[in-house]
């Protein structure tokens, strides 16, 4: 077949790829990925047909990937871009724009070649900084209403003091990797593609210890044990932390520390209960109490008593509430929540003789009924 013909049997680039001739560089590349992941012959072994339309796509996309090539394709076709470099038989222009085509897709690259991979050297740090660490501190009822000062003792990585961090005997003893030969990434060739992995000697880090510390075996931290005081201020609500910077893990070869969260868990009281800045209480009361009415010694959560009027009549479930007598605002010590009194009647379970008396005579005077009408519920 001559050079004319096989010309007429091509199909039109843009066709291939299946956009407008009018399409911007960026539709271009991103109909040139969806093809190139589809038909990649390492996803389909031994399949003839798909391996030619991921070169047909493959040809089309080094045109039209090219400003240059692109215009002069459009002005005079297939005609125009001979020996331009584009056909079945070279696709270096194409792969040299691989990283930047399939830099967000690193999950196919797991697929294809089974490993991770990184974008560039420049990414590679060998500082590392520590690990965020984690303590749960329990702590009474009133100290988290009026904050406290607790010291609290947990193990952490710290920077080895014998290589400083470094991992190697004496601070030193680090060499080139030779099989990366320092950059971190060592290429890898599968079908077509021709991308970098990280190098399974160093892990990526670009040199290898010849000789590892014997304090830290080479990892730049060692476990110590840290005695800090933590402040905790009035108003703390269960369940909520404190974050206090680089007291975390140390960091390796010079990278900064962790930070340590202090996550605070509160003692039930056997009183008062909480929610938000409130303090709620159940205060009973007997009979003539919520007969008559008149006054009770309120506890609080301050330790002392406030007097509290009760209304003649109450029923048991009334509530009371007294202003800024419960927990102090994290932001504002000067602000209080409330306290709200529940009213119990309590109903006395043994009686004299005389009380009985006294009850019966009382039933009459307030014409109680042993037909009783049931209260609506609602």
């Amino acid at each position: 077949m001559d050079r004319q013909s096989e010309n007429v049997a091509k199909r039109d680039y843009y066709e291939v790829l299946g956009v407008q001739r009018n399409a911007s560089k960026d539709d271009i590349k991103k109909a040139y990925r969806q093809l190139a992941i589809k038909y990649h012959p390492d996803k389909n072994p031994g399949n003839k047909a798909a391996e030619e339309k991921f070169k047909e796509a493959t040809e089309a996309y080094e045109v039209l990937g090219d400003d240059k090539k692109r215009a002069t394709y459009d002005q005079f076709g297939f005609a125009g871009v001979e020996g331009m470099g584009q056909g079945a038989h070279d696709f270096s222009g194409v792969f040299r724009d691989f990283e930047d085509i399939f830099g967000d897709f690193s999950g196919i690259f797991d697929s294809f070649f089974g490993g991770s991979r990184r974008r560039s050297q420049s990414s590679r740090s060998s500082a590392h900084r520590g690990s965020d660490l984690r303590y749960d501190l329990e702590i009474e009822f009133n100290e988290a209403v009026f904050g406290t000062t607790k010291e609290i003792s947990y193990r952490r990585n710290d920077t080895c003091g014998a290589c400083r961090g470094t991992g190697a005997a004496g601070g030193g003893g680090k060499t080139m990797c030779p099989t990366c030969s320092g950059s971190g990434q060592v290429r890898r060739s599968s079908g077509f593609f021709s991308i970098a992995t990280t190098c399974p000697q160093c892990n990526g880090e670009g040199y290898v210890i010849n000789d590892p510390c014997r304090e830290c075996r080479g990892t730049g931290v060692v476990e110590k044990k840290r005695v800090i005081k933590v402040t905790i201020p009035p108003g703390m609500e269960d369940g909520r932390r404190i974050h206090i910077p680089n007291q975390g893990d140390g960091g390796m070869n010079g990278g900064p520390a962790g930070d340590l969260y202090v996550y605070i868990h509160t003692r039930a009281h056997e009183y008062f209960k909480r929610n938000g800045n409130d303090i709620y209480c159940v205060i009973p009361i007997s009979i003539a109490q919520a007969s008559l009415g008149g006054e009770v010694l309120v506890p609080t959560i301050d330790g002392k008593r406030v007097r509290v009027k009760v209304p003649s009549g109450t029923q048991t479930g009334k509530v009371l509430r007294l202003k800024s007598e419960g927990v102090p605002f994290v932001n504002n010590n000067s602000r209080r929540g409330d306290m709200y009194i529940e009213l119990l009647v309590e109903v006395p379970e043994r009686l004299t003789p005389k009380a009985k008396t006294l009850l019966k005579e009382l039933a009459e005077q307030i014409g109680e009924t042993e037909s009783p009408q049931p209260k609506r519920l609602n």
